[in-house]
């Protein structure tokens, strides 16, 4: 199991960040947002006889049933994906059918349908709990599930990721954070028994943003098993303006403040905007994740495949360096744009021979010999050989660029 630390360092901090805002923003949809204030009085949050400290505690206890739902279904996605082989997150068959609920998802956000319980559940539900500590966390067991029109777009498209994973750790930590993001107003109002703005048209507009983020999802999901969309990305600087610009058009012809519930005239409006908005936010992310060069950088050159490369290596006399990966592999992209085409680090690997071994399909007898060869039994693997096609030096992990220099400087 990986440390905390070490799932950081391979770029878990924005994910991590996003479902925090993500699990913050859903507090403030019309299914949760107008309940905080009744749900804090009912467990006795706002009493004026309950003291600041006490409040705190109940406001906890709530939210931590909120965390506890969510950290368990966090959990069983992470163990559902482990199922799986890696090779699977590049298989038409697994990647579209997940763009497909992103995009369902998507669309209940923009008010196609609603995720609802069954009325008679729903009522049971709401009748669970009560004042105290235990009543508010037996509350909060059940928020999470009661608020699901708003809540079960968002959580699913959060646990289609966490199944990608396969991390248990990672799974149970990212809805855990989701649930405090979704907590802090009830925090808020419980302690500081503040009035919260009114409910309004600006809900909507929330919503709006959780489905064009999902649609974004779909499609950057798509990327393996789509070539035109894995080829839709630049690095340059007029790439990231024309995108940018993109998505302030969306906003400004509606995509976001508009609705469908208007006549046809603001509905094509609202669409026009949410296409724009996604495309320019889609083309935000393949910058993201596209190597920077700078003018006066040469372009680093790789040989794809192991034989190919240590053939060269060795006609060459050259040390190499074997960059083990797979399309899934968002580490592994991020290693091509901030370790390797860092200007030091890139200079160094002018005298090495670069070797992309792709990895995508992890279930070839091929690719799994050639990963035990090497010991490369995670992504990002780096192998270092010296010149005389010998390991030098193997790293399991993503490493930043001061990492990885001072490691290729040691290999004559």
């Amino acid at each position: 199991m990986q440390s905390a630390s070490e799932l950081l360092s391979r770029g878990y901090f924005w994910a991590f960040l996003t479902v925090f805002v993500g699990g913050f923003l859903t507090s403030l949809t019309p299914c949760v947002y107008p309940m905080i204030s009744i749900t804090v009085s009912v467990f006795g949050a706002k009493d004026e006889k309950v003291t600041r400290s006490r409040a705190l505690l109940l406001a906890s206890s709530y939210v931590g049933g909120i965390c506890v739902m969510y950290t368990g279904l966090g959990i069983a996605s992470a163990l559902a994906g482990r199922l799986a082989f890696g090779s699977l997150l590049g298989n038409p068959w697994v990647m579209v059918p997940i763009a497909i609920l992103l995009v369902a998802m998507s669309a209940s956000m923009f008010g196609a349908f609603e995720l609802a319980l069954p009325t008679g559940l729903q009522t049971r539900l709401s009748g669970v709990g009560g004042k105290g500590i235990l009543g508010a966390f037996a509350m909060g067991l059940v928020g999470g599930i009661i608020a699901a029109p708003c809540t079960g777009p968002v959580l699913a498209s959060v646990l289609a990721y966490v199944a990608t994973t396969r991390s248990v750790t990672v799974g149970g930590s990212l809805l855990f954070t989701y649930a405090l993001g979704m907590g802090v107003l009830f925090f808020v109002v419980s302690v500081f028994a503040q009035r919260l703005p009114k409910s309004g048209a600006w809900m909507e507009a929330v919503k709006s943003v959780f489905g064009v983020v999902m649609i974004v999802a779909a499609l950057y999901f798509l990327r393996p098993v789509a070539s035109p969309l894995n080829d839709y990305a630049r690095g340059t600087s007029a790439w990231l303006a024309i995108h940018a610009g993109l998505i302030l058009f969306g906003l400004a012809i509606g995509g976001v403040h508009l609705t469908f519930h208007d006549g046809w005239p603001k509905k094509l409006r609202k669409a026009a905007g949410i296409g724009a908005i996604a495309v320019g936010g889609f083309g935000i992310v393949g910058y993201v994740l596209t190597p920077k060069v700078a003018e006066a950088q040469k372009p680093l050159e790789w040989i794809h495949g192991e034989a190919e490369g240590l053939a060269a290596a060795k006609a060459a006399h050259k040390p190499a360096m074997l960059d083990f990966y797979a399309d899934w592999c968002l580490p592994c992209k991020e290693m091509d744009v901030k370790t390797f085409n860092q200007k030091d680090v890139a200079h160094e690997l002018g005298r090495f021979q670069l070797v992309k071994v792709d990895t995508t399909h992890d279930d070839d007898p091929q690719v799994i010999e050639t990963k035990k060869r090497y010991h490369a039994d995670t992504l990002p693997t780096v192998v270092l050989l010296d010149a005389d096609g010998k390991i030098a030096t193997t790293i399991n992990k993503a490493v930043e660029p001061g990492e990885l220099l001072p490691l290729l400087k040691k290999i004559p």
